[in-house]
């Protein structure tokens, strides 16, 4: 558990006397670089030999607070006096009310000279200033804890190409709603949250979290980097229980109020010119254990990695490999390594060159990880050995990580490895390598499959028997009619009536569309991711309803028109001509019956001439106007084929094809938006 005490961090630094080391290093005689102000402070009259036991722990930071004013530090405490031994022993924390009056001064820019006076952070976390007088009220010089300036907080700016990333993903979620689940868009969703939150907010500042699993020393190191014990250290597991806030520059209280840190577990660090200027706009977090014992710490963990621009790993000799650490955080990381270190810590324990052996195997793993690491100027995560325990390799990662903090992009970067993480977890509902769409060849199969569901060619073939038969009984001889009418007569009704009724003619009408509607479908959806495909099955099964239907009703419109069918031109000269002959066969035959009966002078020739003539002829006519009539009867029949078979492909356009063409062209809208949450343009297919 984190030791969360009225006893301030400062305190610790400059104790000279029992406490000795604040920081981690600074000899008990207090003659340290960063000792040198409690020497100042042992000089005014704190000394060991000169003064009780009490006056040698004065702190830096001086007393505690009342109300907000700081007390008297190097003035006597003696066993009577106020400011007693148990009074100034400790520093008191601050209380939240305190903080949030604080907050609210420094929102206020006319407060701002008042709460500088009355010793108030601006942004709640804890410090001290110190100032004392001596009896007489001239002021004494005392190691006094210089207030940071705060960083000008404005809000984080996103380059050209990453805003157009965001907006992007934003309409691409707008876009998929109705066609994904809140599941799958939710990583997207969170994205473009945090993305929002995270731009409101100080573009000057830099929050970096310290992770690690139990007993890798990510608070020895937490505290090394702020000089001053800060985060609780031991052997009991688990020691960090909440997480820990630190910061080196005012104004990103906002930030670490995002990360749910209340303000009693907010810290300053050791103050010194050197490390205000190296490390400038950082705010350190120390996280509980990854692989804690007690579930509430791993869930802090997870909390907050999702929140903070960039994480520093910390493993040790013999986790290093751990497969938690891994499968659970650096490998679903692997495209964060831009704003990523990993710290081999506690290399004091190992011998000889089994550091460089260690390091090696730690960049295999980070390797086999898909970790990109930052090597020969190549962007990615920096991977460093140290002792948090010795001091050594600190500096370098003091170095290396005011570096990073200088450049105030981590917040941009993180923002942009999120969203490639999102873009994806969104790949397989997007993208498809293969060509997706209905072809022209796929479209004009339906149109045929659906005209021969309504029987477009069997009604062209009607039309055209109809034409010819008008034609035949224009133009063809009466006695072959009167043939034909006889045969008709003749011929037993059974043997023309169709085996099948209506109702079967009907069903496998149905089956035909229903048949032509499922292949459409099957060929539109291939290729398409499995949302996008069952979309187009949808909308092509809800055009489907009701359309043999309207294909019926479409055949009854469309089909024959009513009356007889048009003549030709030719037709009445036809007629008049079999009228002739017909009328030479009546003349010669009468002609040869009056002979017959002596009513006429003998003369066969001629009546015999006249009948040959209209009893060959009638028929040569007859046959003349039926092949003079294929042409016209055919363009008959393929004209009405034709207006059945433009109906049909338009009652099924307007139910079928244009939905499931909707769908298709919001899946490449989408596709589309999704190239450029990618970053990639996609061309139209």
């Amino acid at each position: 558990m984190t030791a969360v005490t009225d006893q301030d961090h400062t305190e610790h630094v400059d104790r000279a006397g029992d406490n000795g080391a604040a920081g981690g290093g600074r000899p008990e005689d207090g003659t340290s670089a960063e000792g040198t102000a409690a020497e100042g402070t042992s000089e005014a009259g704190a000394s060991e030999k000169g003064t009780s036991e009490e006056g040698a722990h004065g702190e830096v930071g001086g007393g505690t607070r009342d109300n907000g004013r700081p007390q008297k530090a190097g003035s006597p405490r003696g066993p009577g006096s106020p400011d007693g031994p148990e009074k100034g022993r400790h520093a008191r924390v601050e209380r939240d009310e305190d903080y949030r009056r604080t907050d609210s001064a420094r929102m206020d820019p006319s407060s701002t000279e008042s709460a500088e006076s009355a010793g108030a952070w601006d942004d709640g976390l804890i410090a001290r200033r110190v100032s004392e007088e001596d009896a007489r009220g001239e002021r004494v010089p005392v190691a006094e804890v210089r207030v940071q300036s705060a960083l000008p907080a404005g809000p984080l700016v996103y380059d050209g190409p990453l805003r157009s990333r965001l907006e992007a993903l934003r309409e691409l979620v707008g876009l998929s709603r109705t066609r994904l689940d809140s599941r799958t868009l939710a990583e997207a969703g969170r994205v473009l949250d945090e993305a929002a939150a995270r731009r409101r907010l100080s573009g000057q500042h830099t929050v970096v979290a310290i992770a690690g699993a139990t007993g890798s020393g990510k608070s020895q190191l937490f505290n090394a980097l702020a000089g001053v014990p800060i985060s609780e250290t031991g052997v009991r597991r688990p020691t960090t229980a909440t997480p820990i806030a630190c910061s080196w520059s005012d104004g990103g209280a906002s930030l670490i109020e995002r990360l749910g840190i209340p303000p009693r577990l907010r810290r300053r660090p050791l103050q010194s010119p050197e490390a205000e200027a190296q490390l400038r706009g950082l705010v350190l977090v120390d996280l509980p254990d990854h692989d804690s014992a007690a579930v509430q710490h791993r869930e802090q963990v997870d909390r907050v990695l999702a929140l903070v621009d960039a994480v520093i790993w910390v493993v040790d000799p013999e986790k290093y490999a751990d497969a938690v650490l891994h499968e659970r955080y650096l490998r679903p990381m692997a495209g964060h390594s831009e704003v990523m270190f990993v710290v081999l810590n506690q290399i004091d324990r190992l011998p000889g060159d089994a550091t460089h052996q260690v390091l090696d195997d730690l960049r295999r793993l980070l390797d086999e990880d898909g970790i990109a690491l930052g090597e020969y100027g190549e962007p990615g995560a920096t991977v460093l050995a140290l002792s948090a325990l010795t001091g050594e390799g600190i500096g370098e990662l003091r170095e290396v990580l005011g570096q990073f903090v200088t450049e105030r992009g981590a917040p941009a970067r993180r923002i942009s490895a999120d969203l490639d993480a999102a873009a994806d977890g969104l790949r397989p509902v997007y993208a498809t390598r293969r060509r997706t769409g209905l072809s022209e060849e796929s479209r004009d199969e339906f149109a045929a499959r659906l005209a021969d569901a309504v029987g477009a060619s069997a009604a062209g073939e009607a039309a055209e028997r109809a034409w010819l038969r008008n034609a035949n009984r224009a133009c063809g001889t009466p006695w072959l009619r009167l043939w034909r009418w006889y045969q008709d007569r003749s011929q037993p009704v059974t043997g023309r009536l169709s085996l099948r009724t209506p109702e079967d003619a009907e069903s496998t009408a149905r089956q035909r569309v229903e048949q032509a509607v499922r292949t459409l479908a099957d060929r539109a959806s291939t290729g398409l991711p499995a949302p996008w495909a069952q979309a187009v099955r949808e909308a092509a099964v809800r055009g489907s309803q009701g359309l043999p239907e309207a294909l019926d009703e479409l055949a009854a419109r469309a089909g024959l028109p009513p009356g007889r069918p048009p003549r030709p031109g030719w037709w009445p000269a036809a007629v008049l001509i079999q009228a002739c002959m017909t009328l030479l066969q009546v003349v010669g035959g009468l002609w040869l019956l009056g002979q017959i009966i002596g009513f006429m002078a003998p003369n066969l020739g001629v009546p015999v001439l006249l009948m040959l003539a209209g009893i060959v002829g009638g028929p040569i006519v007859e046959w003349s106007c039926r092949m003079a009539a294929r042409g016209p009867a055919r363009r008959y029949g393929t004209e009405a084929e034709r207006r059945l078979r433009e109906a049909a492909a338009g009652c099924g356009r307007a139910r079928v094809l244009d939905p499931v063409a909707a769908e298709l062209l919001r899946y490449r809208e989408v596709r589309e938006q999704y190239g450029r949450v990618t970053g990639v343009v996609t061309a139209p297919r």
